[in-house]
């Protein structure tokens, strides 16, 4: 069996591959990772390479000692993924003490995984805290209509949260715990990961101001489709702000989904949903 056969590694580049059909991954843009299962591991342990040299990950991240992840390389293309996995990606070990790393599968012609590895490590590992384990999934991407967004709306939690409950009724249901905003930072470093990893402990989706978003899942399909539906509330809203024509003759949102509305829903979905982004606009 050839090592791109096997369930979570088909997963991986099935994801990163819908993320590029979307439009989220200009370039080298974005970056996915994945916390190996330990019956994976032992999938894929026949394709490890042998004494494979440590490097630091610029951070410390002592509850994932040990662990297994796959991620995408730095540099590498998300359109390319799919043709080249063994390029475009890689599969790492950390040690015990969760401060270092080694690759011992994929990026064939050199290179090293994603720039955000730090920020990947940090969440994973409050992920799995909060998640008591089930989370496994982080996943950063160059959403259009969030960037967009985070140019015009006010930089808070609230002001994202509830605008986009407000475009589709799914929204309040499929993220209940809202969407944390981090304000722009340098990309790549550890004062963002840190940021991240703060909103991380509520929230299962940060946005990054003029740059993109993160999430988190337990698997493949929810950690993506988060992020799908995250962006397309996000781009309701665009086309909703974009109508002035309409503004201008006096029709813009007439009507919406009131705080009354938004407690009847979590009632009858069995959510809770924060007070705080229920006030009266």
């Amino acid at each position: 069996m050839q090592i791109t056969e096997i369930g979570f590694v088909k997963g991986f580049l099935r994801m990163c591959d819908d993320g590029w059909q979307q439009g989220w991954h200009e370039r080298n843009g974005g970056n996915l990772s994945y916390r190996i299962k330990e019956e994976e591991v032992a999938q894929v342990r026949g394709f490890f390479r042998a004494d494979a040299p440590w490097q630091p990950i610029g951070t410390s991240v002592p509850e994932l000692g040990n662990e297994y992840f796959m991620v995408t390389g730095s540099g590498q293309f998300f359109r390319n993924v799919l043709s080249d996995p063994e390029d475009s990606t890689c599969i790492l070990e950390l040690d015990d003490l969760g401060e270092n790393y080694r690759v011992l599968w994929g990026l064939k012609n050199g290179g090293r995984p994603t720039s955000e590895l730090p920020s990947h490590l940090m969440n994973h590992e409050v992920k799995k805290r909060v998640s008591g384990g089930k989370h496994r999934v982080i996943y950063h991407a160059h959403t259009t209509n969030v960037i967009a967004l985070t140019f015009v709306l006010p930089l808070t939690d609230e002001a994202f949260t509830r605008e986009l409950w407000e475009m589709a009724t799914e929204c309040p249901v499929v993220f209940p715990d809202g969407i944390g905003v981090v304000p722009w930072m340098v990309p790549g470093g550890r004062e963002i990961a840190v940021a991240t990893s703060r909103l991380m402990e509520k929230y299962d989706v940060a946005v990054w101001a003029h740059h993109g978003m993160f999430a988190s899942g337990e698997d493949f399909d929810l950690t993506f489709g988060l992020m799908h539906t995250v962006e397309k509330s996000a781009e309701i809203l665009v086309k909703v702000l974009s109508m002035k024509g309409a503004q201008e003759a006096g029709a813009v949102k007439r009507q919406t989904i009131t705080p009354d509305d938004f407690r009847a829903l979590a009632k009858d979905f069995q959510v809770t949903l924060p007070e705080r982004f229920l006030y009266e606009k």
